[in-house]
């Protein structure tokens, strides 16, 4: 037996994987993909630049009162990026989830353009709507506190740079698996654009990053507990 065309399934023909995929109310853009991707490189590289300049002042040191090395201020450039990725276009997604494929708005479209590297978000998939909920909410306020408290030398930096790190890094590593079970069946498997960059190098980052971050902060707060075991110590002594 055949299966639905995609033009039977939604009214309009539309890219994404499987070809079968059954979309009710699907609108096609009417942003390119160059508009689109323009957008969200441009504003986070924004976000980039700012932190860095901002890292980069007089009044900016770490917790021994020098500046802060180049490694240091680009943690601090990703949890800023993050903060807007997370807070504003996964936040998105976690309002609008359910209208995205008919809607028009500019980041709604932004979704429409990144399914067609993963088509659970164009139909509401119920892991990927869970788990961008839980990003956008958490992840999202947590990464914009997480620069402040470096920036501010905050006593938690470490702390909340784990624990962001730590969510984000089991956030990639479900969101990878799951669509591991499922055959890689959302997108069309090999392709340059939609499967390698879209799908696994933009997302593969949350997995890579957070993982230098976590070992990151393991070793400076071993370095703090062993200095608080080693002052209590010389107390008791």
């Amino acid at each position: 037996m055949m299966a639905k065309s995609p033009v039977r399934a939604t009214g309009v023909p539309h890219p994404y994987w499987p070809r079968d995929l059954s979309i009710p109310g699907y609108v096609v853009n009417d942003r390119s993909m160059h508009e689109i991707l323009s957008f969200l490189f441009s504003v986070s590289g924004l976000f980039l630049l700012s932190t860095w300049v901002l890292t980069g002042r007089k009044w900016a040191r770490d917790g021994r009162g020098q500046e802060f090395g180049v490694a240091r201020r680009l943690a601090i450039c990703w949890f800023a990026v993050c903060g807007f990725i997370h807070g504003v276009i996964e936040g998105w997604f976690s309002l609008y989830y359910d209208v995205i494929p008919s809607d028009q708005s500019f980041l709604s479209q932004l979704w429409k353009e990144y399914s067609k590297g993963d088509s659970r978000y164009v139909i509401a998939d119920n892991f990927t709507v869970c788990m961008e909920t839980v990003t956008a909410w958490f992840w999202g306020p947590l990464s914009v506190w997480t620069v402040f408290a470096f920036l501010a030398n905050k006593p938690c930096r470490f702390v909340l740079q784990l624990i962001v790190s730590l969510g984000q890094l089991y956030g990639a590593v479900l969101y990878f698996y799951t669509e591991h079970r499922d055959g890689y069946s959302h997108s069309q498997m090999g392709h340059p654009l939609y499967f390698w960059f879209y799908f696994v190098f933009m997302n593969i980052l949350w997995i890579v990053i957070p993982l230098v971050l976590i070992l990151d902060a393991w070793r400076h707060l071993q370095q703090a507990q062993t200095h608080t075991d080693l002052a209590q110590k010389e107390k008791t002594n």
